[in-house]
């Protein structure tokens, strides 16, 4: 059972606002650059990922029925920003964890006390290399 969704909304209209310009520059944590469906506006959503192979990984504690998550399948990517740099991400996938999913132990375990078990995955866009002058 994923977490109620009044701590997603109370994240999304106070917390994010506080913890996301911190949290995309700690390992472990990024910002989902990604644009409405609807409103066609541009947002920016704190979350925790980490790497499987070369793609990234992003937890999804309150499900996959966020807006943010629906806007990034819609789209079929979005930009994260982790570290201070920002990379382009594509061909979103939502899974579920079988418990085989191999990432850090303290996620898991984080996870696992709040039941949630759905995760989105993004592969990295290669950057074009630049033009011959």
């Amino acid at each position: 059972m994923p977490i109620d969704r009044k701590v997603a909304r109370f994240n999304r209209r106070f917390a994010n606002r506080f913890v996301g310009p911190l949290f995309s520059r700690l390992p472990g944590f990024g910002k989902v650059h990604h644009r409405g469906r609807k409103s066609g506006r541009e947002f920016a959503t704190p979350v925790k990922l980490f790497r499987r192979g070369t793609d990234i990984v992003i937890t999804l504690p309150y499900g996959p029925g966020s807006d943010w998550v629906k806007n990034v399948l819609a789209a079929g990517g979005c930009e994260i920003t982790t570290r201070g740099r920002r990379i382009r991400m594509a061909d979103p996938v939502v899974f579920t964890d079988d418990g085989t999913t191999h990432m850090p132990a303290v996620t898991r375990r984080i996870l696992s006390r709040v039941e949630a078990t759905e995760f989105l995955a993004l592969t990295p866009v290669p950057a074009p290399l630049p033009a011959d002058r």
